[in-house]
This record gives structure tokens, sequence and C-alpha cells, in this order.
């Protein structure tokens, strides 16, 4: 059956309408609209299978969704994020978090890999390493309502999760012997993309000052993307481009101080920031609800009744949710509630897994075993944020 473009624009705009009450609902009830929209790309799958209705191509459009979303919500974390010297240690804090949970639990689940379905620990741990990532596309929206310090631990975390996952995924890939010569390359490609970073950043910065047409926001978003796709063609870890351009504009003041001052006015920054913010918050949201959407469609249903796939699903998971408590609880001491269970898997891990090369690619390893981490670990933090709830509500008001 092909659709009319009026009968396609219906559906479309449904969707939209529908992921719009999905959020509404999420905030209520504290159920991740995540779940929900991969529920309805399900329910669309099988009705699109009843009527014969194909949509070809599905993965490239899932690939383009996932690269845009990813660097639309890693903007909009960060330019929620401030920047002070009493914001060091936190930043520590995460930083460090986010690496040595991410290494340990790709390494277990490397080896579990190894083990299970009996392939080169090489392939295992660049299959591992999506799992291991912490997805900002789903915990950054889904924390809002907490406290800032939670929040911003959480925002932190996520954000500097899928930055070390992307970098140790493409140094998992381009090495297929680690040595001394591995890590010295690997250091000068992050001074590299740090530096180039800084210098479009500022460039950025002078677009948006000066660009006086109503159209400009959209075109800051266009060239943020063209930089980032620059990036990754020469095998860069651009993504902190983007994280530093949303923490400069944010933080304007702090880098926009003598000679620069003349040229950028940080009055007119300010003014600017929020319209950004709006225009890059929607797309986000429309980004993140049709590659969700595609994802649900896409999903092999007949797999998901192979009971390989299930105990990989559940391993996978409970090595994810071990490494976490035994590391917020006696190494990094924070509190357990709800930053334990704030740890989802979804558009990174499943944008990464599309990226693995033929050559490491792994049979059992499918769509149906990233579907049961990401509705598992979307569980896990909806009870985390309603266990929060309810701290909350148990504090009485004096």
């Amino acid at each position: 059956m092909i659709l009319g473009p009026y009968t396609f624009l219906i559906i479309l705009s449904s969707l939209i309408i529908l992921s719009y009450l999905f959020d509404m609902v999420a905030k209520r009830s504290k159920i991740p609209s995540v779940i929900l929209l991969l529920t309805t790309g399900i329910l669309l799958q099988v009705t699109a299978t009843a009527f014969e209705v194909r949509l070809p191509g599905i993965r490239s459009i899932l690939e383009l969704f996932g690269i845009i979303g990813l660097i639309l919500i890693v903007l909009e974390g960060a330019l929620d994020l401030e920047l002070s010297r009493d914001k060091l240690p936190l930043i520590r804090k995460t930083l460090l978090t986010a690496t040595l949970t991410l290494l340990i639990t790709a390494a277990l689940i490397g080896w579990f890999i190894n083990f299970w379905l009996n392939v080169p620990y090489q392939m295992a741990i660049i299959n591992a390493i999506p799992l291991a990532v912490i997805s900002s596309a789903i915990a950054i929206p889904s924390v809002t309502n907490l406290t800032p310090e939670k929040r911003e631990f959480i925002v932190y975390e996520a954000t500097f999760s899928d930055i070390i996952g992307i970098i140790a995924f493409n140094f998992a890939v381009q090495n297929n012997q680690i040595g001394v010569g591995s890590f010295v390359t690997l250091a000068v490609d992050l001074v590299s993309i740090f530096i180039i970073s800084i210098i479009c950043c500022l460039i950025l910065l002078f677009f948006i000052d000066k660009i006086k047409s109503h159209i400009k926001f959209f075109l800051i978003i266009a060239i943020l993307i063209l930089l980032y796709s620059v990036g990754k063609e020469m095998h860069l870890s651009s993504l902190l481009m983007v994280l530093c351009f949303g923490l400069m504009l944010n933080n304007a003041a702090l880098f926009i101080k003598d000679r620069l001052a003349r040229y950028i006015s940080l009055s007119s920054l300010e003014a600017e920031i929020k319209q950004l913010k709006q225009i890059n918050g929607e797309s986000a949201f429309v980004i993140r609800t049709f590659f969700f959407l595609l994802f649900g469609f896409s999903i092999n249903l007949q797999e998901l009744l192979d009971l390989n796939v299930w105990v990989l699903g559940f391993t996978i998971f409970s090595i994810i949710l071990l490494v976490r408590y035994l590391y917020l609880q006696y190494i990094a001491r924070v509190p357990l509630i709800p930053e334990l269970f704030v740890a989802p898997r979804g558009l990174i891990t499943i944008l990464l897994f599309y990226s693995i090369p033929a050559q490491f690619q792994i049979p059992g390893m499918n769509e149906s075993v990233l579907f049961f981490v990401v509705i598992l670990s979307s569980l896990l933090m909806m009870l985390g944020l309603m266990l929060t709830r309810n701290a909350v509500d148990d504090i009485p008001n004096y």
C-alpha cells in the first residue's frame, strides 16, 4: 500500500501530538516517554504489516535522526549547565564516574559476550561499549523536576558518558593492537579537537551576536551539525565541540573578556540564548520522537521470543546495575536515589550499535537485545524517579 501525501501528513502530525501527550503523562506518572514511544512504534509495525505498508531504508533514517538528535540533546543539556569554581568538584566527580563505570561495565559485558557467544574479545568489547553508555537523550529530559544538585550530577554524567563512549568505541574499532602509540594518537586527537572546538565555538558566538537576520538559530544549528559531521569524517570526537559550544554560550561571561568583549556583546548573547534554548529544545523533541518510534517500528518481533535474546538482555542489564551500585556506593559515595536508577540506555547505544563495522558484527547481538536493555533500564529509571518523588512527599512541611 502506498500512502498519499495527506495521509502521511496526518500520521506524522498525529504522532507528534501523541508524543506531546506522552511527555505530559511521563511528568505525572514518571513512566518514561521512551517506553510509550517504543510501544507505539511496535503497534505501528503490527498495523503496517496488517495493511501491507512498507517503510524502506528505515535503518538509514534511524541513523540520520540519531546523529541529529544526539547533537541537539547534548547541546540542550550543555545550555542548562553553569560553570563556576565551586562546580569543579562536581565536574571532576561526574567525569570520573562516567569514565570508570563505562570502562568497567564494557569490560564485563565484553567478557560475558566473549564467553556466551564464543567470539574474540575485541569483537565482544566493540559490541559491549554501546551498551555501557548512558543515554543523555533519555536521562536529561527525565530529570527536569529533580533538585538542581541531582539534576546537574545526572546531566554532567550522561553527557560525559556519551562523549567518552564515542571516544572508547572509535579507539576500539581503529586499533587492532593496543600499544603506547595508540594512546599517543588518542591524546593528540583529543587535544586537537579541544583546540578546534574552542576556535569554532568563538566563531559561532560571534555569528550569534552579529547576525541580525530573523533566520539565525537554525543556521547556527546547521553550522554546528556541519562541524560535527566533518569532525566525525576525520575520526575526531566532535561531540566535544557541541558540549563546548553549549557551555561557552551559557557561561559567556567566563570566556568573553578583555579584547574579545570588544567584538562580542554579552548583553545580546543573554537575550539570544533563551530563543536558542526554545528552538533547540523543540527540535530535539521532534527528532527524539521519531527516532524511538522508528526504532520500535524496526524491531523484529520474532527475535523477541528467542531465549538467547532474553539471557543476553537480562545479564547485560544486571551487569550494568551491579557495577553502578558498587561504584556509587563504595567509591563515589553519592546518594543512590535516584542516581543509581537513572542510567538509561537509548539513542547513543543504538547509534553506536549501528556504527559497528561489518567484520565486528555478531549474529547473536541484534536490535532485540538492545530493545530489552533499553526497556529494562528505562523501567529502572522510572522506579528511581518514583522513589525520589515519594521521598520528597514524605518530608514534612514546617
